[in-house]
Parts: C-alpha cells; structure tokens; sequence
C-alpha cells in the first residue's frame, strides 16, 4: 500500500523544517545514527568516486564527503533548505539541487557509486517506486545505502507524521516502516543483488535503534 503525497503541502512542511533544523554555525560531520559518534562511518558506501543523497538535509554529511574528493551531489525538497546549504557550503565542491526525490531520479540519468540517504527520502518515499529508479542510477556494484528509525512492532507500511507539534497548521507528511526482512525483499525485488537490513542498537539500553540498511547493485 502506498500513501498519497501532496508535493506542494510537503514542500511548505520542509521549508518550515529548514528554517528550525539549519545551523550557519554547523560542521561537516557523517553520522548513520541519531547518536553522535555512534555507529558505523562512510565505510559503509565502500570507496566511491561519486555519490548522490537523496533528502540531503543541512547538507553536513555531503560536505564531509566532498571534503575528501567525492563527487558529491545532494537533491532536497525544500527550497529554503537547498538556498541555505548553497549559500552556507559553497566552494566545497558539494553541489544541491532542488527537486522532488523521484522526479529526479526519473528525469537525470546520471549514474553514481553510492546513493544514500540519512532520514531523508528513503524514510518518507514510497519504496516501490523509489528503490527501482535508485537502482537505475547506480554503477554496476554500487551501493545504496539509508539509516533511519526502525519500525514500531505492528505498525507497518506507510504512516502518517504530523511534524511541528500537535497545535498549530496540520503540517504532515508519511514516512515507511518495515522489518528489517522486508526491507531486504523490497530491494531484492528492485533488482539489487543483495540487501542486508539491521537495527544497531542505541548506545543506551531501552533508547530508540537506527534502522540501518545496505543494498548492492549487479
């Protein structure tokens, strides 16, 4: 089952995101986990040449790589986001481009090493149509590669967020959620070789995992 997304109402909501979530002050930094220093690296994207993310956010994670002569280029919704990180970024090689996720994947057919996204478009796009148009765009062996919160038990498929509290505008957007199986057979199906899901644990027992999952392409 897919859900029904309003790119314009979405848009309003990310911009609105953008205006709490960018720091000027910020640092480049990667980071898979919602903890600080936790968890695995860029390793996990092997050793690319090029690399795309998809709801690239702050932009902090793609400056880190460009920053070590990956070719880096970022799509985000939102076009107060993609403004800031121009202006905050520029002349560090990382390039952002304004878009809705799928519609640049189906309209550029520029291929990429890596693709990843870190609670970005993987967590809040409909993965029947995202995964194979993210296939399409990697080298063969490349990766592809997204962090996200892991499913709350019997609540899956896709599922209505309300952003920016419970008062106010109706602001909200929809995010999926699968076991880490099913993850693995959504992208097996996609066409990629192989598709491993895992949840790494908090570094605080009872505190919430990341969602880590990590497909290869033939």
């Amino acid at each position: 089952m897919s859900a029904q997304h309003d790119i314009a109402a979405e848009t309003e909501l990310w911009d609105t995101y953008a205006a709490s979530a960018f720091k000027d002050d910020a640092e480049p930094s990667f980071c898979w986990s919602q903890y600080a220093g936790h968890g695995p690296g860029p390793e996990l994207l092997g050793d690319p040449r090029s690399v795309l993310e998809v709801g690239c956010g702050t932009g902090r994670a793609l400056v880190y790589l460009a920053q070590r002569g990956v070719a880096a280029r970022g799509v985000d919704l939102s076009p107060v986001m993609v403004r800031k990180t121009t202006t905050r970024w520029g002349g560090t090689g990382a390039e952002f481009v304004c878009s809705e996720v799928l519609r640049y994947l189906s309209e550029n057919e520029e291929t990429y090493d890596a693709v990843y996204s870190m609670f970005g478009a993987a967590w809040f796009t409909d993965p029947s149509s995202l995964f194979p148009l993210v296939r399409q765009r990697l080298e063969p062996g490349g990766v592809f590669v997204f962090s996200q919160p892991p499913a709350i038990p019997g609540a899956y498929g896709p599922q209505g967020m309300y952003k920016g509290g419970f008062a106010g505008k109706a602001m909200f957007t929809y995010r999926y959620s699968y076991r880490p199986a099913v993850w693995e057979r959504l992208l097996t199906r996609a066409g990629f070789l192989t598709a491993d899901a895992q949840v790494l644990d908090a570094p605080h027992p009872g505190h919430i995992g990341t969602l880590l999952v990590r497909a290869v392409a033939p």
